[in-house]
């Protein structure tokens, strides 16, 4: 059974964990913010649980804790970021920053960044422009596993794409999603509870859907967004496409089939043609299309319309984008964040080698 942990705990440990790893104290307090964000918003795929991998990563010396992040090229509005190898988690929320002070000098804000890592979930990027009264936008690539439609090789990664957008009394929209039918850390969680993947989600070596959440280690793949040709797996592509093009291309990150795995154990891609993962940012002030005041109150009148729509039977009410997350936010600051004992226990483990006492 899952044990609860408070936030603040989990966040204490794991910053510290980040500056054992050799990060600036303010730095660690970046990345284990960033990290623990997922957790929670319930997407323990991409939080706390990646621990490990981001030591490993640094174990491997392919993860930078002292890096010279910098500009290396921009325009009154956009930008392109080299982040020196360092922890996504801290390279993203630079240059999400730049991005919004763009907006607030010009109106709109673009960053592509190269020479990055992992940087945990887009949602929380793309939500630091929610209190400029700005639309915020969050991408990345990330290594191959999908294959795209009628492929068999694994050519983009699940390369989410997250848009928020204030509203006035109303929550925000928050859409947060891979271009995948599910994301990698999904089937990670299925492993650890030995349970079988749906229909749709994997493909095997030989391009025959499969349901062994295991496809992945002998040559499978993932399935990009509608799983299928017949229920659109072709607009999936085309969305993990258009992340990757904007992630890596525009900035001189490594793009496709030779973006760097996150497990530090497999072998890094031959003849690289950039430097690292690469994201995109973007950051839009309302007022620079119309009065903030007067496009939350349309937002929320949106809002309100579609929460009102009728349901299908046996549903209570349509779901805005960001609510789930929202709701599980409240939640488990509240009751705490559920960790799996295996969680916990490798977790714990780290604790010893850094010496940081586990909660």
């Amino acid at each position: 059974m899952d044990q609860l942990y408070q936030y603040e705990s989990l966040l204490d440990f794991t910053s510290r964990v980040f500056v054992r790893m050799g990060c600036p104290p303010t730095e660690a307090a970046t990345a284990a913010r960033a990290l623990l964000s997922a957790d929670l918003r319930g997407i323990d795929s991409h939080g706390v649980a990646r621990l490990t991998g981001y030591v490993r990563l640094w174990e491997a010396k392919r993860a930078n804790t002292t890096p010279d992040i910098r500009i290396i090229h921009e325009t009154p509005s956009t930008a392109v970021v080299d982040g020196d190898g360092g922890l996504g988690l801290v390279v993203a929320p630079f240059a999400m920053q730049v991005a919004i002070e763009k907006a607030r000098a010009v109106g709109t804000g673009w960053v592509s960044v190269q020479h990055s890592n992992h940087f945990g979930i887009a949602g929380y990027h793309a939500m630091k422009a929610l209190d400029e009264d700005m639309i915020g936008i969050a991408m990345t690539n990330a290594s191959a596993l999908v294959a795209p439609t009628f492929s068999v090789e694994r050519m983009l990664g699940t390369n989410p794409i997250c848009v928020a957008i204030p509203a006035g009394e109303e929550p925000a929209f928050v859409a947060d999603l891979a271009t995948t039918t599910a994301a990698n850390g999904k089937l990670e969680i299925l492993q650890r509870k030995n349970q079988q993947a749906p229909q749709g989600w994997i493909q095997d070596k030989q391009g025959q859907i499969s349901v062994n959440p295991h496809e992945l280690k002998t040559g499978g793949a993932l399935l990009p967004l509608g799983g299928d040709r017949e229920h659109g797996s072709h607009k999936g592509y085309a969305l993990g496409a258009i992340v990757d093009i904007f992630s890596a291309i525009l900035s001189g990150a490594n793009y496709g089939p030779w973006v760097p795995p996150f497990p530090a154990y497999v072998p890094m891609p031959e003849n690289m043609p950039g430097k690292g993962i690469g994201h995109f940012f973007g950051a839009m002030r309302i007022d620079a299309f119309r009065p903030a005041e007067e496009f939350k109150k349309h937002m929320d009148q949106w809002i309100r319309r579609f929460r009102g729509a009728k349901t299908v039977e046996g549903q209570d009410r349509v779901l805005i984008p960001g609510d789930p997350e929202r709701e599980m936010e409240i939640q488990r600051r509240q009751s705490g964040i559920p960790l799996m004992q295996s969680v916990a226990a490798e977790l714990q483990e780290l604790g010893g080698r850094f010496d940081v006492p586990w909660i």
